[in-house]
């Protein structure tokens, strides 16, 4: 017998927002759409792409918000806290007993808010979480370890992770930090992790790619995607000083956020021969900019394990490219990459390190890599992934207390 509960997704991102975290938050919604009564509460107004919209397609419902920039801080956190807000009231509004929510760990403050509705109005909730807060805002150094607001904020995660029915980790290497949660148990979380939005398949090195021709040297390192706190430009540009004697290697980059706007001003201070910049690929460039190089960085700051994974690194597999990766070794990324042999995981913080990988990486007669990585990326499917998803909330639909049950 079906069950008579509606599903909500509470998520600030949401299209026609392009962002990675509303890409994946539609995927899901839409998909949980097909078989359930699916609303979803958007941080983001305006009109939908056609394909989320009809029969069979959630109801969205929009949420007065301003977004401001990472790097206005304050006024950042103001403008989360009022859509945390907002979003609290429309559940109390939209919320029924049996009912299941989803949400997200984008603004931090939000399933705060989800959890708190939740069981207010006798509700069942999910939390995916992209991001561990305040660890991951300790690991970029914006609060001490001890501090007041830490403290704070570690307490009331204590107080939501018991409120919650089931938390979704997209890497392995959560788990650890979020049982060191007194309100956290292992039999509430589930591990799905995020997928590859290209199709997996090799793509060969062509000197004719637009965004390669212009370069003349033999091996293109590539940086890619947003950069924010929990990442370190300075190990990229110092690894590009090192190396930049190096005629054949040449560092092609394109991003934003605050890690980008650094790399160009070091970039104009230092002018590197062997460092380019091209602006922002939009969707319909992606597997072009992403073949256009022999090897990608994804350069995290140290005590990165358990506090975030990168999206991107999917699609770098996709198109049969190796990675080197910085950070811990136990992170889920370079589980991945060691596990599979898809290529160098340096420690954070040593850019003679990176620039070492690369080195390594340009002279490398491993040519299996790039079979390696397409099979890999085969496995991080997206409807595996929704299937999982489904699976769960279907489970949230018919327990009175999913943590209870196993």
């Amino acid at each position: 017998m079906q069950p008579r509960g509606k599903i909500v997704v509470a998520s600030q991102h949401y299209p026609p927002d392009t962002s990675t975290t509303a890409a994946i938050m539609a995927d899901i919604a839409c998909r949980l759409a097909a078989e359930r009564d699916v609303v979803v509460l958007s941080g983001w107004p305006g009109a939908l792409p056609a394909l989320q919209t009809g029969p069979g397609k959630p109801r969205v419902i929009a949420i007065k918000n301003r977004m401001a920039g990472k790097a206005a801080l304050v006024r950042r956190g103001v403008s989360e806290l009022l859509f945390a807000a907002r979003t609290f009231f429309a559940l109390l509004r939209e919320l029924k007993a049996g009912d299941v929510v989803v949400t997200v760990t984008a603004p931090f403050m939000l399933p705060y808010a989800v959890a708190a509705a939740a069981r207010f109005k006798g509700a069942r909730s999910a939390l995916i979480m992209h991001d561990l807060f305040p660890d991951v805002l300790v690991m970029a150094g914006l609060l001490k370890p001890g501090s007041f607001v830490t403290r704070t904020m570690r307490a009331a995660n204590s107080l939501m992770f018991r409120a919650l029915n089931a938390v979704i980790t997209i890497g392995r290497d959560a788990e650890r930090p979020l049982l060191s949660y007194a309100g956290m148990t292992r039999n509430k979380i589930r591990f799905i992790p995020n997928w590859a939005t290209l199709v997996p398949a090799s793509r060969p090195v062509n000197s004719g790619n637009p965004f390669r021709k212009a370069l003349s040297a033999r091996f293109i390192v590539g940086l890619s995607g947003n950069l924010g706190f929990t990442h370190d430009p300075e190990i990229v540009f110092e690894a590009a000083r090192l190396l930049k004697d190096e005629t054949d290697i040449h560092f092609l980059l394109s991003g934003w956020g605050i890690g980008f706007e650094r790399l160009k001003q070091l970039q104009a201070a230092a002018n590197l021969p062997n460092v380019s910049f091209v602006g922002r690929v939009e969707d319909a460039e992606l597997e072009a900019f992403l073949a256009s190089a022999d090897l990608w960085i994804i350069p995290y700051r140290k005590d990165v394990a358990g506090v975030s994974v990168p999206s991107r690194f999917y699609n770098l597999l996709a198109v049969g490219r190796p990675v080197v990766l910085v950070s811990e070794p136990e992170a889920e990324a370079a589980l991945t990459v060691v596990e599979n042999g898809l290529g160098w995981v340096v420690t954070p913080g040593r850019p003679d390190q990176l620039a070492a990988a690369i080195r390594a990486a340009s002279r490398s007669t491993d040519d299996a890599m790039t079979e390696r990585a397409v099979r890999t990326a085969l496995r991080f499917d997206r409807t595996t992934a929704m299937n999982a998803y489904a699976g769960v909330i279907d489970e949230l639909l018919h327990t009175p207390n999913l943590s209870e049950q196993r």
